[in-house]
């Protein structure tokens, strides 16, 4: 469970998140992105979801949105601080595992520059520097 001040409830968040921010899609979410520059370490991040009746009917709807906000649940620590996400979940989400929208959203967070940690050992993804003065 997203703890309250780790989620999006006003339909102006939305709206601005989606208008404003930086967008990656896949085939079953896009992810839509909105930092604020200078970042605010004061402030979480941020999450909401969007899944509409084109997705299924209200159990898989629900059954989807429980999905993703597990799987957000589990990363949103890494994200920036003042981040602001929007999950939009496409048709084919409907019958995705949640490992096909736990790769979906990894992806779409790597794209939009958002995932400098691995999940599940929280160490950092980026590659390390050649060791050039190390002489055999």
């Amino acid at each position: 469970m997203l703890p309250a001040a780790a989620r999006l409830r006003r339909s102006e968040d939305f709206r601005a998140v989606m208008r404003r921010g930086a967008k990656a899609g896949r085939r079953r979410l896009v992810v839509h992105a909105l930092t604020t520059d200078p970042p605010d370490a004061a402030e979480a991040a941020r999450a909401g979801f969007v899944v509409s009746k084109a997705v299924g009917n209200s159990v898989v709807r629900h059954r989807v949105t429980r999905r993703l906000r597990h799987l957000i649940s589990a990363r949103i620590g890494t994200l920036p601080p003042g981040s602001s996400l929007v999950i939009r979940a496409l048709p084919p989400a409907a019958d995705a595992s949640s490992a096909e929208l736990g790769s979906d959203l990894d992806a779409s967070l790597r794209r939009l520059g958002l995932s400098g940690h691995s999940v599940v050992t929280g160490k950092s993804r980026q590659a390390r520097p050649p060791d050039h003065g190390s002489a055999v």
